[in-house]
């Protein structure tokens, strides 16, 4: 029996296929944005959630087609919660208003999510025009993948691909916390922490139509996805963050005792008392921080179980 071409949907399984688009003041590519997911995938209905735009954003995705909603409180994080609250598909496949991503790549994706019975897709960005993709966020792309990688064992080559494919399951067990940029890091920790199958396929990626500005701050948004990793790693792998604390404090504790050691060896006396009191202070506080760690590690523990239940509760993708 003949095998599919890889980028068609297969008809046979006719999915509920769910395109979202997460739009702020994107008036100049939204048009053509719905318009080229359209022709993509035929069968899929295109939600637009308009997130506060002061332009025509609306009106524009109204007459290319798209469902649009609203979303009041700013931020893309907040609409992806929304968008994953809202909407009841077998396939939902996120990506930005902007035209940055490449619509045709959208059935491919969706084709290697059912075929191999995958959770998630991302659409790893290959560009070629320098405008397309600054250099600095290149290198902070690749700082932040390897960060991550570090504290997590494992990662994705584009961890801030806003260009996503989920399975049903995925998005329903999914409990969206951030509320800005962010949320690309949050939901690749989320996948990673259970272990989800996941996929990964290159897709081009474009410079924005003139008229598109970038709403992304590289500094600001930088420092807020620096905080999240920070947190995902403190609440995921509570006995590292602490005991990496007290294992730093045992170790100066042990560099200010020694001449203190030294000295009561030689002359039997403590002359330097404060510092002696530092250094148990500095004991006491190392041993908290790691039973501290071994408790949260539990009720981690407990949560994760809670979500991977929560996870296989749902139908898996066909």
């Amino acid at each position: 029996m003949a095998q599919p071409e890889r980028g068609t949907i297969l008809a046979s399984q006719q999915p509920r296929i769910a395109v979202l688009l997460p739009c702020y003041n994107e008036e100049a590519a939204i048009g053509a944005t719905v318009a080229g997911f359209r022709a993509a995938l035929p069968g899929a209905t295109v939600y637009v959630y308009d997130n506060n735009s002061r332009d025509r954003t609306r009106e524009v995705a109204t007459e290319a087609g798209a469902v649009v909603r609203t979303e009041r409180q700013q931020g893309k994080g907040h609409v992806v919660r929304r968008m994953f609250a809202d909407i009841d598909a077998d396939v939902y496949v996120m990506a930005d208003g902007d035209l940055t991503y490449d619509p045709k790549a959208a059935p491919a994706m969706v084709d290697q999510l059912l075929s191999e019975q995958l959770d998630m897709v991302v659409g790893t960005r290959k560009h070629e025009e320098a405008s397309a993709y600054r250099g600095g966020h290149v290198l902070g792309n690749k700082l932040f993948t390897g960060l991550l990688s570090g504290l997590f064992g494992r990662s994705f080559s584009d961890i801030f691909s806003g260009y996503r494919v989920f399975s049903r399951r995925f998005v329903k067990s999914f409990p969206v916390l951030s509320s800005g940029f962010e949320i690309e890091t949050e939901i690749s920790v989320h996948a990673l922490e259970l272990r989800m199958p996941v996929g990964e396929v290159e897709t081009a990626y474009g410079a924005r139509p003139e008229g598109s500005a970038s709403k992304l701050s590289t500094y600001g948004d930088g420092w807020r996805i620096l905080k999240t990793i920070g947190t995902l790693y403190r609440v995921e792998r509570p006995v590292l963050f602490y005991g990496s604390i007290g294992a730093l404090l045992v170790a100066l504790a042990i560099v200010l005792a020694v001449p203190l050691v030294i000295t009561y060896l030689h002359t039997g006396l403590v002359p330097r008392f404060p510092t002696a009191i530092l250094v148990t202070g500095m004991i006491i506080i190392a041993v908290l921080c790691f039973f501290a760690g071994l408790i949260l590690d539990t009720v981690t523990r407990g949560r994760r179980e809670v979500r991977r239940l929560a996870y296989l509760s749902l139908e898996a993708p066909r």
